[in-house]
């Protein structure tokens, strides 16, 4: 009968924890979003609902960048993702009035997490 008891116990702080994760994922997810949202915004670009859904939020930021939209399908092999976002994320700094050069920042681990951030809130 303890055993039982410790095994709900388990299950349920496992489930807590599952939650308190999904809840933090969401947050970011939402917060990045609203900042994909500002950036488009501040170079020109109705963003509207797409920028909220994922992979389709990649339309308004390739239009940000000014890059032709069948560009996302290039985005969906691997290897030349990469370098199609580099080239977005310069463009986009450039838009932004910002030094393309910024974009070594994406390369740079916990100071990539600012750059996206720095885009949307900067003058």
């Amino acid at each position: 009968m303890n055993d039982t008891g410790n095994t709900a116990a388990a299950t349920a702080m496992g489930l807590g924890m599952i939650l308190f994760a999904l809840l933090i994922g969401l947050a970011i997810y939402v917060f990045f979003c609203f900042c994909y949202k500002r950036i488009c915004e501040k170079c020109g670009v109705t963003p509207g609902v797409l920028i909220w859904i994922p992979i389709v939020q990649l339309v308004p930021l390739l239009q940000a960048a000014k890059m032709p939209v069948w560009l996302i399908i290039l985005l969906l092999i691997p290897l030349v993702n990469i370098v199609v976002f580099l080239v977005m994320w310069v463009k986009i700094c450039q838009a932004r009035g910002k030094s393309g050069w910024l974009v070594i920042l994406l390369f740079i681990p916990i100071v990539n997490l600012i750059f996206i951030p720095y885009l949307a809130f900067s003058e």
